[in-house]
């Protein structure tokens, strides 16, 4: 995230000595990606980050392929995921490629009794049902149903949720990923015509210091593996930060729909980006206002990108059929658009009250045993006219 933060005690200068109360000194730690040409904070811990006390058990958690080569559209019901007790447990990919995992958790219990840090990934979790709180050793930051939280690769971190009723869908990129860049100008600021504003970002605000030494365990994902890794000293030993490269949390409903007289394309709609995949938030807004417009939007084809849709909540006039949790692929290549009597019900319609989430990736996905187990598996006829 391109905005400045600082959270706790820090020292005048960067690399210089910073000494508690007693004279000992704080180690410091430079958190930063793409080499040292990402973004970048500095961290001040009380004990040594790299204090490894012991590695125990070594697993696989590589989704298994059911399809690599796909040009079906699926309609998977998510909310048929069962729940599951345990956080890392509970999460199931549906749709991976080699740029990102799709996932889908109903965890019941928060993630108290380990940390996780995911080594090789951005996570971009989106709040469908439950509320809480993200702990991190950067900082806190309170969630609740329509929040996104932008966690970066190699943060560790817990979750607390207030019910055991919480439904996530989860991105897993092996890209960075960043606000859009037509959104902001060369200073990384976000421009006027921008559908959210850095007024709109929620950083961490409470940051927990432990100073505590004995053992302490996390779960480290790399290449599709988890590490249990048990380290001498409490993670969360940070006393003070500054820098860009923390978590964040942005709510869809937040975001101000971009609207016009005639329809506008998908990327009005845009939220995050990597090289790889784009994300968008369709959310309540007025349809387009031209006297002969229609609203529902035009076929069109996915020459250069598979688009899956996470349907959260309201009416989706394009699509017949579709409930909350629902999430529709649709690959590359296979022309899609609205079902039959869409286009003739939104002439004349004001306003929607949709509230969607889409992922666009420019590598196709491949599905996934856990996708099969909710697969509508005829969804793919249901353009037929009757």
């Amino acid at each position: 995230m391109s905005i400045y933060h600082t959270l706790g005690k820090i020292p005048k200068k960067r690399h210089i000595a910073f000494k508690n109360n007693n004279g000992k000194l704080y180690y410091e730690q430079l958190f930063g990606t793409i080499g040292f040409d990402g973004m970048s904070s500095l961290l001040y811990h009380i004990h040594r980050p790299t204090q490894v006390k012991e590695i125990k058990k070594q697993y696989s958690v590589a989704p298994k392929i059911v399809k690599e080569n796909n040009v079906k559209s699926y309609l998977l019901k998510g909310l048929q995921v069962l729940a599951i007790e345990d956080y890392l447990e509970s999460r199931k990919v549906i749709l991976t490629n080699t740029d990102c995992n799709i996932i889908l958790a109903a965890p019941k219990n928060s993630l108290k009794d380990y940390f996780y840090k995911n080594t090789d990934a951005d996570e971009l979790i989106f709040v469908h049902k439950g509320s809480g709180k993200l702990r991190t050793l950067v900082g806190n930051i309170d969630f609740k149903y329509g929040d996104y939280l932008l966690i970066p690769r190699g943060i560790i971190y817990q979750i607390d949720f207030d019910t055991q009723d919480n439904r996530l869908f989860i991105v897993e990129s092996y890209r960075p990923i960043y606000t859009p860049k037509r959104y902001r100008n060369w200073f990384g600021q976000l421009l006027e015509h921008s559908p959210f504003c850095e007024r709109d970002i929620r950083k961490p605000e409470i940051l927990e210091t432990h100073d505590e030494v004995g053992e302490f365990l996390i779960k480290v994902k790399k290449k599709n593996e988890i590490i249990e890794m048990v380290y001498a000293t409490h993670p969360f030993d940070v006393v003070g930060y500054d820098g860009f490269n923390y978590p964040y949390a942005f709510s869809i409903h937040d975001f101000e729909p971009i609207t016009g007289r005639i329809h506008q394309p998908p990327p009005v709609h845009q939220n995050f980006e990597t090289d790889a995949f784009v994300v968008c938030s369709f959310c309540p807004r007025l349809y387009d206002y031209h006297p002969e417009a229609i609203p529902a939007p035009y076929n069109h084809s996915n020459i250069d990108s598979d688009e899956v849709l996470y349907y959260v909540d309201g009416d989706f006039m394009s699509r017949n059929d579709i409930e909350e949790g629902h999430i529709s692929l649709h690959p590359a290549g296979i022309p899609h658009g609205p079902h039959p009597g869409a286009v003739e019900r939104s002439i004349g319609q004001t306003q929607t009250e949709e509230l969607a989430v889409m992922v666009d990736t420019f590598k196709p996905l491949m599905i996934t045993e856990e996708a099969m187990k909710i697969a509508d598996k005829d969804y793919h006829k249901s353009w037929l006219e009757k």
